[in-house]
């Protein structure tokens, strides 16, 4: 009986842990993220990259989002091997770090971190404080939950199970190894899984040495979440998980077998504590950023030989249309019909992302083939369109049910608006680039800085809004809703600032004037169709009212 309570006390904890990392990484990702693209991707050396994949880690607090942000971002195109795979190391150092600061006993800032976050979260309408609020709150409970791992031990530690299971990790130093690596795989986060490990040496549950054995185990596990994340992602991303784990495993692997022969030789580490378990995890971490470093860029050719791009002659956009299954005359059960329009939803989705993606860079260097490739993708999104418009409209009502019917409705008005979204950039901004290329003006920083951001925002919520396509959830779409909102305050606040620039006489800000002002529109009505997608979530839930006047009745006509 007191093993099964000491399970679920674990179990509790554990999940507690879990759920406070995830909160803290989401917290950052939706106060911050859009502007993550920009950092990670500008040029720069190895040495550079790893410190920007450190600061990342530290600030999400998981060396697996680096690891998949970094994957997605080549994949893209938009960051080399090397450069990503510095990114990657640096990250599992940053990982680290976070575990030297949550290791320390700070029982005593919980209550201060819960009254500062809940109010911020509780209380405040900023997207940006409300997310610090959901940061210091979720840090707040990883500091829980480990007092709660150190709580579910005690009645335990003197038992005669776990100083057995304690011993015989301690002898087979094997066995905890693969333990580790397990460990962090489940639980899909080094940071809760080495948190976990220096907890039970802490309070003495496990030696130092199981300890040491468990944590190099959980870095060599750890490795394997991206490889595991980014198994559908194209090949030159995955080649940086995969470059990641074969350094990862074979330092984890050496430190393994030369640390336990020097123990064996003599060694007494029995008076090791916690302390020393997170010194150890860091410098096997710093120690292999500093080895690996030097040869990021040199892994590529061979990991391209043992990982190859998947040999297909024809080009994407013919791929998209031949596995398009928008058949009028085979339109299968209702179930069928509905995931055969949502795929083709995704399509367009695709399409327009890959229209919107390079707008930037065509205002900076208005080439005149770019603009035509961006425009003629335009014509594949009319085509998806029409193909959508076909197949509900040839859809039998009678048989397939009204319910069925009004979700594949709201299906072909979202198409509807991803086709204005891909006119908004094949007519609009596209226009506007080639406009400004011709003028060979530019926009002042300031400008451009504000435009960045807003471009970084709208790819960010492209990438949520095909979240919601595939998953209907709630609280994505919530979160779809509010990002409009802050889009359209970011539009118009930028706006204020260029009428500021203008009174303060800027000549770049003159020049480009009604560049600007046009692009800031298009950008908030494109981001405003892509949105779209969360409306028939959000109102069948109850949670979209139909319109934001409040009703009145004439004068003389108010109810009694």
């Amino acid at each position: 009986m007191a093993i099964f309570a000491f399970l679920i006390q674990l179990a509790g904890a554990t999940m507690l842990l879990l759920f406070a990392v995830r909160m803290v990484r989401t917290g950052i990702e939706r106060a911050y993220g859009a502007s993550f693209q920009r950092v990670m991707t500008g040029r720069q050396g190895a040495l550079r990259s790893s410190v920007v994949g450190l600061c990342m880690a530290m600030i999400l607090q998981s060396s697996a989002a680096v690891a998949l942000l970094t994957s997605g971002f080549a994949g893209a195109g938009l960051l080399g091997f090397g450069q990503g795979l510095a990114i990657v190391l640096g990250g599992d150092l940053g990982s680290a770090l976070i575990i030297q600061v949550l290791s320390y006993r700070l029982d005593w800032l919980v209550p201060l971190l819960l009254a500062v976050g809940g109010w911020l979260f509780v209380k405040t309408e900023a997207r940006k404080a409300r997310q610090l609020g959901r940061i210091l709150m979720g840090v707040a409970f990883i500091l829980i939950s480990l007092r709660f791992l150190r709580e579910a031990m005690d009645p335990i530690r003197d038992s005669a199970f776990l100083p057995a299971v304690a011993e015989y990790l301690a002898r087979d130093y094997v066995t905890a190894f693969i333990v580790g690596a397990v460990l962090a795989f489940v639980m899909h986060s080094s940071v809760a899984a080495i948190l976990m490990c220096v907890t039970l040496v802490q309070i003495g549950a496990i030696p130092f040495v199981a300890g040491l054995s468990l944590v190099l185990g959980a870095n060599f596990g750890s490795a394997f979440i991206p490889v595991w994340l980014t198994r559908g992602m194209p090949m030159t991303g995955r080649r940086i998980p995969f470059g990641n784990l074969a350094l990862r495993g074979t330092w984890a692997v050496l430190c393994l077998f030369a640390v336990n022969m020097i123990i064996a030789s003599g060694l007494d580490a029995s008076g090791y504590g916690g302390q020393m378990l997170v010194n150890a995890h860091l410098a096997f971490n710093a120690s292999l950023l500093i080895l690996a470093l030097p040869f990021c860029s040199a892994l590529e050719a061979p990991l391209t030989r043992l990982l190859p791009d998947p040999v297909d002659p024809m080009s994407p956009e013919s791929l998209l249309k031949r596995h398009s299954n928008l058949d009028p005359t085979h339109i299968g059960s209702p179930a069928q019909a509905l995931s055969s329009l949502k795929r083709e939803l995704l399509v367009m989705t695709d399409l327009v992302d890959a229209m919107f993606r390079p707008t930037l860079g065509l205002y900076r260097d208005g080439d005149k083939a770019r603009i035509k490739a961006v425009q003629a993708l335009d014509e594949e999104v009319n085509e998806c369109l029409s193909g959508i418009r076909r197949f509900v409209a040839a859809l039998p009502v009678e048989t397939m049910g009204e319910d069925t019917a009004k979700i594949a409705r709201d299906m072909l008005e979202y198409a509807v608006r991803l086709e204005t979204a891909g006119d908004v950039v094949a007519r609009r901004l596209t226009v506007l680039a080639g406009e400004l290329r011709k003028t060979g003006k530019s926009f002042s920083r300031e400008g451009w800085s504000e435009l960045q951001n807003m471009h970084e925002t709208i790819m960010a919520n492209l990438k949520l809004a095909s979240n919601v396509l595939i998953s209907d959830d709630l609280e994505s779409a919530r979160l779809l809703s509010l990002e409009k909102t802050e889009l359209k305050r970011a539009e118009r606040d930028s706006r204020k600032r260029h009428f500021k620039r203008l009174q303060n006489g800027e000549k770049q800000s003159f020049e480009t004037s009604d560049i600007h002002l046009e692009t800031l529109r298009a950008l908030r009505e494109f981001n405003s169709h892509i949105s779209a997608v969360a409306y028939p979530i959000l109102y069948h839930n109850g949670q979209l009212l139909e319109t934001r006047l409040i009703e009145t009745l004439p004068r003389g006509q108010e109810e009694v």
